[in-house]
């Protein structure tokens, strides 16, 4: 086990150089190219490089870019199987923050509870592992008011820290019957910047592929870089649809004014963009 992990770090850090090196030379590739286009002196470190970078040229189409990131590889086989999600709470749960994750993985189709008891994260990490969870969610609590998400992808990361608040369950919601449990179609909403299109990967993968006529959608509309996570159910009448919320609802907000992604392997770049390109 020792040696696996020390393996996989060793690739890891490789395959981060190697990106490392690739995106630079990328970089240099559009200096040249921008220099060209607008007829102007080529810059000076690029000059004994210029020959060799125009001939890569000839084969690139503008804007295009061949540099992928080792942070997507995890998501690269998403979809062939429905993904294994495990929810979890903080140790001695509130009776709120245990029905908050019983209706979380009513949301969240085939996630399964598991009571935590006095189990440490390196321990619940291990087991996950071990029995092919793709994801570990754990809930936090404050006087019995949830308000902490951390939403681990395993076995190589990403993680992702939130913060939760306007948790509202679904006998609060009110006029509801049985919860549908249906793989429901999922929407993206203003998730348009880098890091937004990232969480939004996070979050999508969640979910296994939904069929075409399930009448179920999630929603992660992003506001200010606060996520509104809704949960509807909607039927066609004619050329209307009438939209019915199921619960629970609640917020999702950046941890500390920005969200941590990283591998378990090792810390990559922190990450403290606009979920929105148009907001600060």
């Amino acid at each position: 086990m020792l040696r696996r992990q020390a393996r996989e770090r060793r690739e890891y850090l490789q395959c981060r150089a190697q990106e490392e090196r690739l995106r630079r030379q990328q970089d240099k590739k559009e200096q040249l190219r921008q220099a060209l286009d607008e007829n102007r002196l080529l810059p000076t470190e690029l000059r004994r490089q210029a020959l060799a970078l125009q001939k890569e040229l000839e084969f690139e189409m503008p804007g295009e870019s061949s540099v992928t990131g080792s942070q997507d590889d995890e998501y690269r086989w998403a979809g062939l199987e429905p993904p294994k999600v495990m929810v979890t709470t903080s140790r001695d749960p509130s009776a709120r923050l245990r029905v908050f994750a019983k209706e979380l993985c009513l949301v969240i189709p085939g996630a399964r509870r598991l009571n935590r008891g006095r189990a440490e994260v390196g321990t619940l990490v291990s087991a996950c592992r071990a029995a092919g969870v793709t994801d570990l969610l754990v809930l936090h609590e404050t006087r019995g008011r949830p308000d902490g998400l951390v939403l681990c992808h395993l076995p190589h990361g990403p993680t992702a820290h939130f913060t939760l608040s306007g948790a509202v369950l679904r006998h609060e919601v009110g006029g509801l019957g049985g919860a549908p449990l249906g793989a429901p179609h999922i929407l993206l909403h203003r998730l348009d910047s880098a890091l937004g299109r990232r969480v939004g990967t996070i979050l999508k993968h969640l979910f296994p592929v939904p069929r075409p006529q399930t009448h179920r959608v999630v929603t992660f509309a992003n506001e200010d870089d606060v996520i509104l996570v809704r949960n509807h159910i909607y039927r066609r009448q004619g050329k209307t649809v009438e939209l019915e919320e199921v619960g629970p609802r609640f917020q999702l907000r950046r941890e500390c004014s920005q969200v941590s992604l990283w591998s378990s392997q090792t810390p990559q770049h922190l990450l403290s963009l606009s979920l929105s390109p148009n907001c600060p």
